[in-house]
């Protein structure tokens, strides 16, 4: 061993040697920066005390033992939500507010424009949260799709709509008053005209999937609003409503449960996408089949007879059939049954009167 060996060696030792000396004289204590740097330089494992891991988790600790969430459960609790883009939505609420904007301007005998300032995802209980009050808040039911969305008025569109159906004079700004509670001429006025918007939602949806949405009820707390739990994502359409000089935001809310039904219908690019198929030519292949000539038999008895007993046939011998004058005729394509019907005459024919059509069911059976 060399000598330079030999001082490393000792060098090691009267290290160990004072952090025995350090441990000692601390009783337990917590170890300080520089022995957490010596061990760490020294490769030596070191257990974490409870505020670094809270540290780590996100936690702020506060006296009382309750820590602000601000690392993981933030990144848990996120307010973005992606969710895959649906082309036919933009083309549906595109044609909502040309129509409200029509329908709205006869309610009201008004200069009324109604445009979309954006469509985006948002978590419901976020989007409760963020409603600046006061406002309406409108629940309302899609039968078919048994389930609800949400409609919200600001106050100034409130005030707009109400001034105007009551005569206020254009071109001054509705008169706000903070603090009280919305009358009942402003609920029924305001459902009035939710209504409007509701029938014209429904014209919106109606060439891709009929549904009706009936208004179930008018609130003004967003607690008594909710119709999805908080986690749950939602579609959120923000709508201005101008007026000339009033007008105020509609924002509509759709959560993605209550589309579900139709997401298929609204992946599509286009309106009435068929995936490959051609419509075309199936309305052409239709038309033509519907044009062709067939032939029908009419078949009034069948019996079961041997080869030799149709050998013995003779011309002019009459064969006798089992079928009374009231008995149901067979009528039959290509030797498919597709009718019944009763024997008759038209003139010096021989005729078939139809009675009734097969179902698919009895014409296999």
């Amino acid at each position: 061993m060399s000598d330079e060996e030999e001082i490393d060696d000792d060098a090691v030792a009267a290290e160990w040697a004072a952090m025995a000396e350090a441990d000692d004289e601390g009783d337990g204590g917590d170890e300080g920066p520089e022995s957490d740097d010596m061990a760490a330089a020294m490769g030596i494992d070191r257990v974490l005390d409870q505020g670094e891991i809270d540290s780590l988790l996100g936690f702020d600790g506060d006296d009382d033992g309750e820590g602000t969430k601000t690392g993981v459960q933030a990144l848990i609790n996120s307010g973005l939500v992606a969710y895959e883009r649906l082309p036919m939505l933009d083309i549906i609420f595109d044609r909502y507010v040309r129509m409200m904007s029509t329908s709205l301007r006869n309610f009201t005998s008004d200069n009324f424009e109604v445009s979309i300032d954006s469509m985006t995802s948002i978590r419901f209980g976020d989007y409760l949260n963020s409603i600046p009050l006061p406002a309406m808040l409108a629940v309302f039911e899609a039968k078919e799709w048994e389930n609800h969305g949400l409609i919200t008025i600001d106050s100034n569109m409130i005030y707009s709509v109400v001034d105007a159906l009551l005569g206020g004079r254009r071109g001054n700004a509705p008169m706000r008053i903070e603090g009280r509670p919305y009358t009942t001429i402003e609920h029924t006025l305001v459902g009035e005209m939710l209504n409007v918007m509701l029938n014209d939602l429904c014209g919106a949806f109606e060439p891709l999937s009929p549904v009706k949405f009936e208004l179930d009820r008018m609130e003004t707390n967003p607690r008594f609003a909710t119709i999805a739990q908080s986690s749950n994502a939602a579609l959120l359409i923000k709508m201005r409503a101008d007026m000339a000089d009033r007008g105020g935001k509609m924002e509509l809310v759709l959560p993605y449960a209550t589309i579900e039904p139709i997401r298929e219908l609204l992946l599509q690019r286009y309106m009435g996408e068929k995936f490959g198929r051609d419509s075309i030519w199936e309305s052409h292949l239709a038309y033509e089949i519907l044009m062709t000539d067939v032939e029908l038999d009419a078949v009034l008895d069948e019996q079961k007879m041997t080869l030799g007993e149709v050998m013995e046939f003779e011309v002019g011998q009459t064969l006798m059939l089992n079928v009374g004058q009231d008995a149901d005729i067979d009528v039959r394509c290509s030797g498919v049954s597709m009718l019944k019907g009763k024997t008759g005459m038209v003139g010096r024919y021989k005729a078939v009167r139809v009675e009734r059509i097969l179902t698919t069911e009895e014409r296999i059976g």
